[in-house]
């Protein structure tokens, strides 16, 4: 059996055309040519590696003790010098490590070692908000010299022609297909399970003050890693004791507050489901309207009332059923992110990631 390298990356890409003449007044059949072709108004970035005289998307191999979206985010910086925030996730590219570089690449029988890519949708973040991520991310350092050596923004069509290889051309043919249903403009709302918490049993102070324990703070700071590839810039939390201490430490490395939301207590939501419900969507319409990845922290009864209401909301019956309707419906110190776009019947999701973090 294929040894399989692991490796991570991305397609960067950025908005050059939103439908406005230059004086900011809206231009309606510039809008409606980007109706019409997605890609009109989008730019993405490719790079050059002189090594293999290719042209490519940045990416590498992970880590040790990495996950594939943080690899994807480090790689993307070391390559294009740009921090980015990971948005929907596009697909899985596989192919024999000795053919890298090569343009015809082909799976083969036997033990050649397999390089296994995962790709994101990514966009170029705030120089301030990056660095705000830095204690929370960890720190991103320039490719080797000689390593990259071209960094080129252009329009898609020009990207597919400039592409070497046919495996990064379907790569961008599923971004083209992420835009046709509003990724682009898709903003991201995490939904952060707080992380483990003493036991009821064995805990003597009133549940609303119950900690959580030395492996959940471990789990908490170790998802803080996979929670900053998103960016979130407004964190929200159950004000409970053991949601507010899973968000702390993120909080804390990135000098951005906590709000409390009190229908997301476990007493609020049993007293008043819909109230609960309303709140979460005050959130989902806030990310939509400023354009910012959102972070709330909750309890795990609240998190199903959410989920029941969120699955009506998936653009397809596969995104519904990542969101489990069995409790415990996600494990302590996890998250998921859920990409949703506005449209003229509401708010969709188009994509949700499961989001774990790696405790060693």
């Amino acid at each position: 059996m294929s040894h399989i390298v692991e490796a991570a990356g991305g397609i960067v890409y950025r908005i050059v055309d939103d439908g406005r003449d230059g004086h900011g007044a809206r231009d309606d059949r510039r809008a409606a040519r980007s109706a019409d072709d997605p890609t009109a108004r989008i730019e993405v970035c490719v790079v050059h590696r002189p090594k293999y005289d290719d042209w490519s998307w940045p990416k590498g191999k992970l880590e040790l003790n990495e996950s594939h979206r943080h690899a994807a985010v480090r790689e993307i910086g070391e390559e294009t010098g740009m921090t980015v925030a990971l948005g929907p996730y596009l697909g899985d590219v596989e192919y024999p490590l000795d053919q890298e570089g090569s343009r015809k690449r082909r799976l083969k029988d036997g033990a050649t070692p397999i390089k296994h890519i995962r790709y994101w949708m990514a966009r170029p973040i705030d120089p301030v908000e990056a660095e705000q991520l830095i204690d929370a991310f960890g720190p991103i350092h320039h490719a080797d010299v000689g390593e990259i050596d071209g960094i080129v923004w252009m329009p898609v069509a020009a990207a597919r022609k400039r592409l070497t290889h046919s495996s990064d051309r379907d790569v961008l043919a599923w971004f083209v297909d992420r835009l046709r249903e509003g990724a682009a403009d898709a903003q991201n709302v995490m939904i952060v399970r707080h992380a483990k918490a003493e036991s009821r049993k064995t805990w003597d102070g009133t549940d609303e003050n119950r900690p959580i324990t030395p492996k959940g703070a471990a789990a908490a700071y170790a998802l803080n890693r996979e929670i900053a590839c998103y960016n979130p810039t407004r964190l929200a939390t159950s004000p409970w004791m053991r949601c507010k201490e899973t968000l702390h430490v993120f909080s804390w490395q990135t000098n951005r507050p906590m709000a409390h939301l009190d229908p997301l207590t476990e007493d609020a939501f049993a007293e008043d489901e819909r109230r609960a419900w309303d709140c979460f969507a005050d959130e989902i319409d806030h990310a939509l309207s400023e354009g910012e990845t959102v972070a709330v922290c909750m309890h795990r009864p609240v998190i199903g009332g959410m989920f029941a209401h969120l699955r009506k909301l998936c653009a397809a019956k596969s995104l519904a059923k990542r969101l489990v309707a069995k409790s415990p419906y996600m494990p302590t110190g996890t998250a998921v992110a859920l990409f949703v776009v506005a449209t003229d019947q509401g708010p969709r999701i188009i994509d949700v990631q499961k989001v774990a973090p790696i405790v060693y």
